[in-house]
């Protein structure tokens, strides 16, 4: 870097000072042991005129005031030195050299004291002395070569300057979900609030298992909801870790509702515990595409792989025909034996019997159309290849149990009715996910079809690791519940786990439209796509350039990642980072947090020790369980057996009677 200064002059005057510093130490020697250099031939009357002029001026009128001057202007040629700079170079060696230097050139004065001959006493001297000299000037060059400015080290994971400014403040209305949280600003520890003003616009839960989604976030949405007068849904993936918590607050503030919510259970576990009721409630259902929509969600939760193939002749088949099925039974008799058992065993009948009852249905004939033609063309390769794989994944339901919770009729889906609120908790079994997440599913699908109309009270749907259930068109409802007051709560381990679950699009767009974020220890592909939504901040940046004259630091500002992705993935549990949406009533500035929520686990441990267990809902044995199945295949039986009498007695509908 050029400053105006001649470097070489500057030089020659360092040079030139220490030339003169050497100068007045050899001065010192000559007149102080000025016997042995006489002694040596090394004296002449010149030099001792000369030696007596700089006498008179006062030099050597103490014998320690030479030596000062010496080092003083080794001194001064020191400062402007500047030598190789190396990092490994420190001041402790530094002073070092230099403490030792001048201990030795100071001390080596008392050589002079000693009995021996004035030759040697002045070599001893000389040589001490001129080592004392030789070890200052090390040692001022060292400190020469040393990087005065180093950069700053304390900070080697760059925590402090990946900091930024959080919401501090406390923003509350009806609907909110606030968390207390405390976070880092530079070397400050300071207190703030994840402020979740508007659930409508969805909450999306991540975190590996163990990261606190449930610990720490879902179980507040579920004690803050119920206190706020929501209805709510809660899908218990670990029954009843949520549930239980659901009921009890519940219990604690269902009379501050204008109309207190009844509370209601379903398990497959544990009947004594579990109410019962239809998801195809014939009432609920006013069009045959909403039995379309429960055909298809019972399916693709069955056969999870179909989701990416929908469109596929084998697939849209198996669901036709089940809509038809399930459209004719609620047609027969205004829906009396429209349930998911009745429909499972009436898919297990003959062909002929079958679709001569399905025939009678001018609504369903459309549907049936194509299996009709088949089976009277033998085509029975293609027919049992479109309906097998339908009754095949049916008949995997087919148990006394879940006959019994899908038969009956305790309540209905609509919780958010203001005439009948509810409290629904639906229970999963992660040792039957496949079987009890089907049926999960297609309760969940005709719960959000009657959750989601207008005129309707505020209502939260949770769902505890979501992935493990399918729900089709659920980005549909995220997009449209906001304005019919319906909160979704999502929580998932990994985007990676949704788009297995539910094919790449669309996870895509549930994570995409999802407004509200709140994850704990995620890696990979998800770290990135979070690090990427929280944006960046300004970070201050230092480099350092060594070179054989100088040493040269520059700091300048760059915009980085706000939580970069490796943050993301070594969050430690109650660690989160997010993003918080806001509402035009309620504008947040600082929207993206990286903080830790603050539980307080005593309260919360005393809370839970208190509560109390869900009571049983009816007293059952084996043998009412076994009835109602039994009950349920008799009911198919006398179905065909009546109706196909009905035909054959009625001239005008024999031909629709099929026999081959």
């Amino acid at each position: 870097m050029q400053t105006g200064e001649n470097d070489q002059a500057l030089r020659k005057i360092l040079d030139m000072t220490r030339l003169i510093s050497i100068l007045l130490l050899g001065l010192h020697f000559y007149y102080y042991c000025y016997s042995s250099f006489k002694f040596w031939g090394f004296s002449s009357a010149f030099s001792d005129q000369i030696l007596g002029n700089i006498y008179k001026a006062g030099l050597f009128s103490n014998f320690h005031k030479s030596k000062l001057f010496a080092v003083g202007f080794l001194f001064i040629s020191l400062l402007g030195a500047k030598g190789r700079k190396q990092e490994k170079l420190n001041y402790k060696t530094a002073f070092a050299y230099s403490s030792t230097g001048l201990l030795i050139y100071f001390l080596s004065s008392l050589c002079l004291l000693l009995k021996i001959k004035i030759t040697e006493v002045t070599i001893l001297y000389i040589s001490i002395s001129s080592v004392g000299f030789l070890l200052i000037l090390s040692g001022g060059t060292i400190l020469s070569r040393i990087i005065k400015n180093r950069l700053n080290s304390k900070d080697i994971f760059n925590k402090e300057n990946e900091t930024f400014p959080q919401e501090e403040r406390l923003l509350e209305n009806e609907f909110s979900i606030n968390l207390p949280a405390r976070y880092h600003l530079k070397d400050k520890v300071r207190n703030s609030w994840i402020n979740i003003i508007n659930p409508f616009r969805a909450l999306m839960v991540l975190g590996s298992p163990g990261s606190g989604k449930s610990y720490f976030v879902i179980r507040h949405v579920i004690t803050q909801h119920i206190r706020k007068g929501f209805t709510m849904f809660v899908y218990d993936f670990k029954f009843d870790d949520l549930s239980k918590i659901a009921y009890n607050t519940w219990l604690n503030h269902k009379h501050e509702y204008p109309i207190a919510p009844k509370f209601y259970i379903i398990n497959f576990d544990d009947l004594t515990r579990t109410h019962r009721c239809n998801p195809l409630d014939p009432s609920a259902m006013t069009d045959i595409t909403d039995a379309a929509e429960s055909a298809r969600t019972i399916l693709m939760g069955l056969n999870r792989e179909w989701i990416k193939r929908q469109g596929d002749f084998f697939v849209e088949s198996p669901i036709n025909f089940l809509t038809a099925i399930i459209w004719y039974l609620k047609k027969y008799k205004e829906g009396q034996f429209c349930t998911l058992p009745h429909v499972i065993e009436l898919m297990q009948a003959d062909y002929d019997s079958l679709f001569t009852l399905l025939r009678t249905e001018k609504e369903v004939e459309v549907l049936i159309n194509p299996f009709v033609n088949a089976y009277l063309n033998d085509v029975m390769e293609q027919l049992e290849g479109q309906i097998a794989s339908a009754k095949v994944a049916m008949a995997r339901l087919s148990s006394p149990q879940l006959y019994y919770v899908l038969s009956g009729n305790d309540f209905t889906l609509d919780i958010n009715n203001p005439e009948e609120p509810k409290i629904v908790c639906m229970g999963n079994n992660p040792q039957k996910i496949q079987i009890y997440g089907a049926v999960l599913s297609l309760y969940v699908s005709r719960l959000i079809k009657q959750v989601n109309q207008k005129g309707k009270q505020k209502s939260s749907l949770i769902f505890d690791e979501f992935p493990t259930i399918y729900l089709n068109n659920m980005d549909s409802l995220i997009a449209t519940a906001r304005s019919n007051k319906v909160a979704t709560c999502l929580g998932i381990q990994d985007f990676s786990q949704l788009r297995k679950e539910y094919g790449r699009e669309q996870a895509d767009v549930i994570m995409n439209i999802t407004g509200n974020i709140v994850s704990g220890q995620v890696t990979g592909d998800t770290a990135k796509q979070l690090s990427e939504r929280f944006g960046k901040i300004m970070q201050d940046r230092e480099s350092l350039s060594v070179n054989s004259g100088d040493t040269s630091i520059s700091r300048s500002k760059q915009l980085e990642s706000a939580v970069p992705p490796s943050n993301i993935s070594s969050l430690s549990s109650g660690e989160f980072v997010g993003m918080v949406a806001d509402d035009p009533d309620c504008k947040i500035e600082l929207k993206t947090f990286h903080c830790e929520i603050i539980n307080d686990h005593q309260a919360l441990k005393k809370e839970q020790d208190n509560y109390k267990e869900i009571p049983i809902i009816r007293k059952l044995d084996n043998a009412m369980v076994q009835r109602n199945y039994l009950q349920i295949k008799q009911d198919v039986q006398d179905i065909i057996h009546s109706e196909m009498e009905r035909l054959l007695n009625d001239p005008g509908l024999a031909y629709l009677v099929l026999k081959k």
